[in-house]
């Protein structure tokens, strides 16, 4: 976020010529985003984060919707297999088949704290909630 082309050149370069529409509209959208503040951790955001994780890991669920886990985020990404911190970024930043592109609108959004959680997930292994304010 605090230097969106050097982490494309870095970590995304491979995605500069990309047949798939998703990578390479990252890639495109990194060179030219402005630099964004870092974002610091919260606590309530990470127990929120956390509630989320552990009650989708047991029951297997996937998605935002909340059983017994309170609400405490503007916005909030869920992803599923991936347990690498650079992974789940990548894997949410390109948002494959969401046309609304969802996932990379919140983790660039304008968002200045976040929590993380990330947990064992009864169907794909691992979940990892980010949760945004």
């Amino acid at each position: 976020r605090i230097n969106p082309k050097l982490f494309a050149d870095t970590y995304l370069g491979h995605l500069s010529n990309s047949e798939d529409s998703y990578e390479s509209s990252l890639y495109e959208e990194l060179q030219r985003l402005q630099p964004l503040p870092i974002l610091k951790p919260n606590r309530k955001l990470f127990e929120s984060a956390k509630c989320h994780a552990v009650e989708s890991g047991l029951s297997g669920y996937v998605g935002h919707t909340r059983g017994k886990c309170s609400r405490y985020f503007m916005g909030e990404c869920c992803q599923y297999g991936l347990s690498g911190a650079l992974d789940i970024v990548t894997a949410l930043l390109i948002d494959q088949g969401v046309p609304s592109l969802g996932h990379r609108e919140i983790c660039l959004g304008n968002y200045t704290e976040l929590g993380v959680s990330i947990q064992p997930h009864k169907s794909y292994g691992v979940n990892a909630v980010l949760d945004f304010y």
